[in-house]
C-alpha cells in the first residue's frame, strides 16, 4: 500500500496562485500514475489533473487546462499541482491519488490521501 499525504492549501485570493503537495511513502512510487481530484462541498469528486511515471505526460480537465500544472519529482517521492490564475470556482478539498496499474487517465487509481482544503476569496 501507499500513503499519500498532501500540504499546501490554504487561502488565497481569486487570481491568485497556490502550490499543493503530495508525498508518497511508497517505494514504488516512480511507477505510478499520479492524480489530483477535487471534492466542492456538495458535490462529486473531480478529476483535475494526472502524470504518467515518468512525467513526459499529462492530462488536464478542461476547467483547470491552463491554469495548473501537475508535476513530479520521482527523487522526493512527491507530486505537485501549481494552480493559478484560481477562481472562486476552485474552492474544495483537493486529494493527491496514485494509480499502481491501469490505462485510464480518469478511472482506477488505488491510493487516495487524506485531502487539503483550497479555499478561494472573491
Amino acid at each position: 500500500q501507499a500513503q499519500l499525504v498532501e500540504s499546501g492549501g490554504g487561502l488565497v485570493q481569486a487570481g491568485g496562485s497556490l502550490r499543493l503537495s503530495c508525498a508518497a511513502s511508497s517505494r514504488t512510487f516512480g511507477l505510478y500514475r499520479m492524480g489530483w481530484f477535487r471534492q466542492a462541498p456538495g458535490k462529486e469528486r473531480e478529476f483535475c489533473a494526472a502524470i504518467n511515471w515518468s512525467g513526459g505526460s499529462t492530462y488536464y480537465a478542461d476547467s483547470v487546462k491552463g491554469r495548473f500544472t501537475i508535476s513530479r519529482d520521482n527523487a522526493k517521492n512527491t507530486i505537485y499541482l501549481q494552480m493559478n490564475s484560481l477562481k472562486f470556482e476552485d474552492t474544495a478539498v483537493y486529494y493527491c491519488a496514485a494509480q499502481s496499474r491501469g490505462s485510464s487517465w480518469i478511472l482506477g487509481y488505488d491510493y487516495w490521501g487524506q485531502g487539503t482544503q483550497v479555499t478561494v476569496s472573491s
